[in-house]
């Protein structure tokens, strides 16, 4: 097996937390280059790594095949473009892009050059959502007539750390920040919906983006509601599911985030369980009894995404996250807007 040699851009907590500690765990890829910005302080931990300052030296280098980009969501386009230009394989961080326009461009770019051009939804791969996905797909609810999910934080106060994300800037907010995850779940559940109806605002006295969103796409026979808000102390259910047959409700966290902040690595046989108090209630009917019973989370891995991508890179593997699901989302998020400025529902065409 030949490692994929992989260069990093960026070094901030998206990539320290959530790439590196799976990139250098997995036996598929070599991490050889990381773009600094300023500093060294990746060789502090990656003494081996080639360390550069300036994204032309990560293009001019011929030998490494992919690009994975962490940087702030206004570089992703350009960064991305140039990358699949140069002949590079790319992962984008979520979100894809800041405009529709630009996520079609690189659905287009890659396949005019024939790279995997990947967005990272890692969402998909924790233990709510996996469960959630089974549940539904194994018929236990029926018929799925309304769902909810709630990502919910209590933070009063400004940010101490990924400063740019509360600028006037494209692609900030927590609607970009978080809706994709919501989003991109949804879409992988039950699809594009026909319409969507969004109330997107500051609720906090000294923001200058969005701290709130509440959103609502419609199906014929369903209704999806993906909530956040930045103000809650006291956390609800993580998700709801309603259906002809029955209900599951789900509370708590996938464990992943909160190892990966504390420095663990994801090397443990049980990396990604979770906690058997934050397992879901199934109140359902089976074979024509009705059940209500805490049901069994299934095990989440946010390292299933490079897996993933390795099979598809060297093995020629159908690309899971692919970049039209990326510019699907982006569709999404400027209908979204548009819905909550003109007050109205909005058709997705």
């Amino acid at each position: 097996m030949v490692p994929i040699s992989t260069c990093v851009i960026s070094y901030g907590i998206s990539s320290k937390t959530f790439h590196l500690p799976f990139l250098t765990t997995n036996a598929g890829y070599s991490v050889d280059m990381i773009l600094e910005r300023s500093g060294s302080s990746a060789l502090e931990k990656f003494p081996n790594v080639k360390l550069v300052h300036q994204f032309e030296e990560v293009l001019s280098d011929a030998s490494i095949e992919l690009v994975v980009i962490t940087s702030p969501n206004t570089t992703h386009f350009p960064y991305a473009k140039a990358a699949l230009r140069a002949g590079k394989h790319v992962v984008v961080e979520k979100p894809f892009t800041t405009t529709s326009v630009e996520s079609k461009e690189l659905v287009e770019l890659s396949q005019s050059t024939g790279k995997i051009c990947s967005v990272f939804h890692n969402r998909r791969y924790v233990a709510d959502f996996l469960t959630m996905k089974k549940i539904i797909d194994d018929g236990l609810l029926g018929e799925v007539r309304e769902f909810f999910a709630h990502y919910d934080r209590y933070r009063p106060e400004p940010r101490t750390y990924g400063l740019w994300r509360e600028h006037e800037l494209p692609g900030s907010g927590v609607f970009f920040d978080l809706g994709p995850h919501l989003i991109d779940q949804a879409l992988v559940l039950f699809g594009m919906p026909d319409s969507i109806t969004a109330d997107i605002r500051m609720m906090k006295g000294y923001s200058k983006v969005d701290d709130y969103f509440d959103v609502r796409l419609n199906y014929p026979s369903l209704i999806v509601t993906l909530h956040s808000s930045m103000l809650v102390r006291e956390m609800g259910p993580r998700y709801m599911i309603h259906g002809t047959k029955g209900s599951f409700i789900k509370h708590g966290e996938d464990p992943q985030e909160e190892l990966l902040k504390a420095g663990h690595l994801p090397v443990d046989p049980d990396w990604g369980k979770e906690d058997p108090q934050f397992h879901g209630l199934l109140h359902t009917e089976i074979n024509g009894e009705v059940v209500r019973q805490i049901y069994p989370s299934l095990q989440g891995s946010f390292g299933k995404y490079y897996d993933h991508l390795f099979a598809t890179i060297r093995n020629g593997a159908p690309l899971q996250e692919t970049p039209e699901h990326g510019h699907r989302v982006i569709q999404l998020i400027e209908c979204a807007f548009e819905s909550s400025r003109q007050r109205r529902t909005i058709d997705i065409g």
